[in-house]
């Protein structure tokens, strides 16, 4: 009696031997034991994270920017929102009622910003203008 102990899954088999085989007349060493190494997904395949088309898992990120744009700097609010409406209504993401308000409060500041800049220059016209009583 010899003995022998089987083949280690982690050294290479012997000559002629296919991997993963075990060699004639014996049996896998520990059946119902995980194999040394983690299987691989097939070659060419992608995970949740690769190219193609969006999971439908959020609303559009030009909606969410329009929204915050819209009391950062009005102007790219409006802008972003209007790429947002486009994008939704071509792809059929959620977020339109985000680019909706993204779009009215981009509006209403930039109007408001826009009167205030009037007004400061109609009070600067006004202060100078002394009609010839100065000093």
């Amino acid at each position: 009696m010899t003995d022998e102990q089987p083949p280690s899954p982690y050294e290479p088999p012997g000559h002629g031997q296919p991997y993963g085989q075990p060699q004639y007349g014996q049996q896998h060493p520990q059946w119902g034991q995980q194999p040394p190494y983690a299987p691989q997904p097939p070659y060419g395949q992608y995970g949740p994270s690769g190219p193609g088309p969006r999971p439908r898992g959020g609303p559009n990120v030009l909606a969410i920017l329009s929204l915050v744009f819209a009391f950062v700097f009005a102007p790219a609010g409006i802008v972003c929102g209007h790429l947002a409406k486009r994008q939704i209504r071509q792809t059929g993401e959620e977020g339109d009622q985000l680019a909706t308000w993204g779009l009215i409060l981009s509006y209403v500041f930039t109007a408001l910003g826009v009167i205030a800049c009037c007004g400061w220059i109609g009070l600067a016209i006004w202060a100078n203008s002394d009609n010839g009583t100065g000093y």
